[in-house]
Order: C-alpha cells, then sequence, then structure tokens
C-alpha cells in the first residue's frame, strides 16, 4: 500500500507543506510514525531494494527488454508514465488549462477519494493521448473513455463526478394516474368481495396492471397527494356498480365536444354560516389566533354555480336551498346566458334534486319546444364521485381565497366578496383564454380536468 506515489505525496505535503504534526497524520492515516518518518525522507517509494540487487546481477549486455502492452510503441507507455508521474507529483504545466480542467486538477490532487479514473480520462485526453491509449492504460473500455469523456464535454465537472438521481417509483405518472383511477373505484369492479381497499389489494392489483410496487411506494404516492387513509372511504372511493359506464360517457361526450356546444359542472358550495372562520394565519411570536366555538351567525347562504369547461368562464347565484327548482333557475341560466350554443351538457353529482322527475320533465319539454335555443343533455357522474366533478376544485381555491380566516359583518358582505372572485376569475380567462386545466391562480390544488386518476376536491375540505 506504500508504493503509491499518490497516496506518498499527500502524506509529505501534509506534513511538509500544510505543517500538520507527524502524529496527528500518522493517526489520521493509520500508519506507524516510523513508516511516516520513512516517507518524509524519500520525494517517492524507493521499491524493493532485493529488485534492485538481482537486477545487477542479470547480464548487463542483453538486450532490454520491454514489457508487453497493446500500445502502438513503446514511447506511448513511457510518455504515459511520464505525464502520470507529473500530475500525481503536481509538477504539471497548468497554466495552459482551461478552468473546468483546473478544476480538475485540483480535485486529484486534494481529495482522494475522487474516482481518479474519470479525472484521469479527461486529463490525459487534454493532453492527446489516444482513448485506445487510455483505456489500456487505466484498465477500461474505450466504450467507458467515451462516456466519461461526453459526459464532461455536456455537463462539465458536475454531471462527470456528480451522482445520478435516481428516478422515484412514487413520483411516476403513469404509476400515479394507475394508483388513483384504481382508488377511485369500487374494490368489487376488480373482483374483490370488499367496499373499501386495503393495501394487500391495491399491491395485488396494481401489480396485474403492470405496476408491481411496495408497501412503501404506494404510502408515499398518496401521501404526497395530500390523503390519509383516515379519509379514504369519503374521498376516494365510489361505490357507484355504474362507475366505469358512467366515466366512460362523461369522456366521450368531453372527446367530441362541438365549438358549439358547451359542457358545464355543475355543483353547490355550502350552505355555510357567516362567522368568524378558522385558518391559517401568519403570527407573531407567542401569539395563538383562535376562533370562539360558540358564535352568534350572521345568517347563512348556497352559492350555486355551473363551471363552462371550454371558456372557464363561471355561472352562478344564490340559493336558499338545494332542490330541484334550483337547477331548473341554474338551467334557464345557461339558457339565457348560451343561447347561441347548439347544445348544453349539463353534469352534476347523483344527488336526488339533481335527477329528479321534474328535473326530466323540464328537459323534455325544453327540448322539444325550444325553436332556435340550445338542446339540454344530462350527463350525470358516477355516486359519491365528488373528485370528478370539476367545479370542486374551483370552490377549494374559492374557499382558501376567502372564506379561510374570514369573518364578514353580514351575508350581504360574503356575496360580494364571492361575486368579486368570480367576477375576478371569469375576466382572468377572457383576457387569456384558455380550456379549464391548469392550477386556477395558484388556489386549485389540481388540474381542472376529467381524469379518472384527478383529485379535484380538497380532502381537508368539507
Amino acid at each position: 500500500m506504500y508504493s503509491n506515489r499518490y497516496q506518498w505525496q499527500r502524506i509529505r505535503k501534509r506534513v511538509l507543506v500544510l505543517g500538520e504534526s507527524r502524529r496527528s497524520v500518522a493517526k489520521a492515516e493509520s500508519i506507524s510514525r516510523t513508516t511516516l518518518r520513512k516517507m518524509l525522507a524519500y520525494e517517492s517509494p524507493p521499491g524493493y531494494r532485493g529488485r534492485k540487487r538481482a537486477a545487477e546481477k542479470e547480464d548487463r549486455n542483453a538486450p532490454e527488454r520491454i514489457p508487453p502492452c497493446r500500445s502502438r510503441s513503446a514511447s506511448v507507455r513511457l510518455c504515459w508514465m511520464e505525464w502520470l508521474y507529473q500530475i500525481e507529483r503536481g509538477t504539471a504545466t497548468l497554466e495552459t488549462l482551461s478552468p473546468a480542467i483546473g478544476a480538475l486538477v485540483s480535485h486529484l490532487s486534494v481529495r482522494p477519494n475522487d474516482p481518479r479514473k474519470k479525472i484521469l480520462t479527461v486529463l490525459a485526453h487534454q493532453n492527446g493521448f489516444s482513448a485506445s491509449a487510455i483505456a489500456e492504460h487505466l484498465g477500461i473500455s474505450r466504450t467507458t473513455v467515451r462516456a466519461y469523456l461526453a459526459a464532461f464535454k455536456r455537463g462539465g465537472e458536475s454531471l462527470l463526478l456528480g451522482r445520478r438521481q435516481k428516478v422515484r417509483k412514487a413520483d411516476d405518472e403513469s404509476f400515479k394516474r394507475c394508483l388513483f383511477e384504481l382508488l377511485h373505484e369500487p374494490p368489487s369492479l376488480s373482483g374483490l368481495n370488499r367496499t373499501t381497499w386495503r393495501m394487500v389489494d391495491l399491491k395485488k392489483v396494481l401489480k396485474d396492471r403492470g405496476h408491481p410496487v411496495s408497501d412503501d411506494v404506494i404510502r408515499q404516492a398518496i401521501k404526497n397527494a395530500g390523503f390519509r387513509w383516515k379519509s379514504a372511504k369519503v374521498v376516494l372511493t365510489s361505490s357507484d356498480p355504474d362507475y366505469r359506464k358512467k366515466l366512460e360517457h362523461v369522456q366521450d361526450v368531453l372527446s367530441k365536444l362541438g365549438e358549439n356546444e358547451r359542457f358545464f359542472s355543475i355543483d353547490e358550495y355550502g350552505p355555510f354560516t357567516i362567522k368568524a372562520k378558522a385558518g391559517r394565519v401568519l403570527a407573531e411570536p407567542g401569539f395563538q389566533p383562535t376562533v370562539p366555538q360558540w358564535q352568534k351567525s350572521k345568517g347563512w347562504l348556497i352559492a350555486t354555480a355551473a363551471l363552462e369547461l371550454s371558456g372557464n368562464q363561471v355561472t352562478h347565484f344564490y340559493s336558499k336551498a338545494k332542490n330541484t327548482s334550483e337547477m331548473i333557475r341554474m338551467a334557464k341560466a345557461l339558457i339565457d346566458k348560451y343561447s347561441d350554443a347548439k347544445t348544453l351538457y349539463l353534469s352534476w353529482d347523483a344527488a336526488s334534486w339533481h335527477m329528479s322527475k321534474e328535473l326530466l320533465a323540464f328537459v323534455e319539454d325544453h327540448n322539444q319546444l325550444r325553436g332556435t335555443l340550445p338542446r339540454l343533455e344530462l350527463v350525470p357522474l358516477p355516486a359519491s364521485a365528488q373528485f370528478l366533478n370539476v367545479i370542486e376544485s374551483v370552490f377549494s381555491g374559492m374557499s382558501r381565497a376567502i372564506i379561510h380566516k374570514s369573518d364578514y359583518p353580514s351575508v350581504k358582505a360574503a356575496t360580494e366578496a364571492i361575486d368579486r372572485y368570480f367576477n375576478e376569475r371569469n375576466r382572468h380567462y377572457q383576457d387569456n383564454p384558455k380550456r379549464a386545466g391548469r392550477k386556477i391562480w395558484g388556489l386549485e390544488r389540481t388540474e381542472a380536468v376529467f381524469e379518472a386518476g384527478n383529485n379535484c376536491k380538497d380532502p381537508a375540505y368539507r
């Protein structure tokens, strides 16, 4: 181990140049102080004396024998040895080197644990050695030499010496999409006699669908999405036996949506009382924000809204109840606002007043007597599938923006704030036309799009 010139030179430099004590250097290098004194007495390892005496006994008139090598000439091998000796002794001329090459030389002389072959490959190429000579003298393949040189040319020292970042399975988009599509389905659709998912069932079904993963990967993906298993029964799983059929119908309508057709995601926000609301606030040290448990209500309201996916526009009004009359009122408002359209698709969840006989009769009568007005068509969502209702994403953003931490003095003040929020949002997308897709103003938690693996509803939202 003491024949290594690089180690020999490094130890001498620590004692003779940097001024470290012999005791500390010997302890750090795990060698005896006797060995250290021998290293300080010679500039380089002296070698075994027995070999020198044996060489003297050989016939001095015998022709010089050159060790076998694969180089084109012995001069290349000699040149390589002289150059490497200068590099490791620190006597090589560095004035003509570029800053990047100079940084590699400093790493080679300071850090003994750096990948020496990578550094020597780049330095040798800089000094004119061929790929074949580098591969032979370092004991690596020419393909490896070319890979090192390409990495240094493409990204410099950081790419050559840096570690490759391993792609985590929990961050793989195809796996996450498959996982949440599975969580949104009842387990019975996968042949399991259960109403909720277990980890062992998820692993088995994911493996059958081409995504073999461990428990930790599944937990990490769900945690990164903001969900916890304690809320999975309410947020993630749909109990509708016709879940896939209804979802395919919605996706089919959206894939064939024409320029003169409009698709609306409709729902109600509330009822909620007008009082001081809890929320996250920036508090000074020693101050604990509080909200009284018992408060006198200043009133309450329900906001009924429809999100048009093509233009990203919201139509809303305020209701005193959730019933069929309010749904008919919303349908009439949309007919008046989009009277130039050919067809209006109304999509909402499976609440009873969303699919009542009175509502179906209104839609049938309108389609028969509509004249030049747009035709109405109902596209219901699966039961317990709030995660597919795109307007839930807008409601979550509105709640975080103007409902959380609020303390409106009256119902009128609350409605004015909601009106202003939707007006500013509509004006933004009128000036910047775009389909409902990306996070809106950074407030919605997910993309407002119909996807089986989407999670529009905030798991913390109630």
